[in-house]
Order: structure tokens, then C-alpha cells, then sequence
């Protein structure tokens, strides 16, 4: 499984969804995360999309998001099975 956070270096937010969903992580089956910096991306068009939403949380790029601003456990859950 691989996860791709949307971020700022700055935000709390940001920090506390990755900490909480490092923790789901089951032994067995290791997952990845990119965390993209909203404000670095070489990309404008991430500052656009997600400027006030941040952290935001996808599995899957080509699916609606998990979550935003907190961590939805069960969503990051449903991912894993």
C-alpha cells in the first residue's frame, strides 16, 4: 500500500496525521508515504487544489481523498484489508 500526504513543513496538522497514521501500520504489511510539500512542489497547481485543506490524505491519486485535516482511521483502515 502507498499513501501520498499533502502538507506544510509548518503545520501541526500536518505532522500529527502522519505520526497517527504511521501507527496503523501493520507489521506484516508495510506500507509507503510521500509527503508532498505543498509550498516546495515544483507543481502550482497542489498550492491551488489544496491550500486550505491541508493535510490531505489519498491511497490512491486516481480516488476521491481519504481524509483532510484529521486523520479518518477507519478510511486508512479500509485501505489496508
Amino acid at each position: 500500500m502507498h499513501f501520498t500526504l499533502y502538507s506544510r513543513s509548518y503545520c501541526h496538522l500536518c505532522q500529527d496525521m502522519l505520526d497517527a497514521l504511521l501507527l496503523l501500520q501493520p507489521p506484516d504489511q508495510p506500507f509507503t508515504v510521500d509527503v508532498i510539500d505543498i509550498d516546495d512542489s515544483p507543481d502550482a497547481s497542489l498550492l491551488a487544489r489544496f491550500d486550505e485543506l491541508v493535510p490531505v490524505l489519498f491511497g490512491d491519486l486516481a480516488q476521491p481523498a481519504l481524509c483532510h485535516y484529521f486523520l479518518d482511521e477507519a478510511a486508512v483502515r479500509r485501505c489496508l484489508v
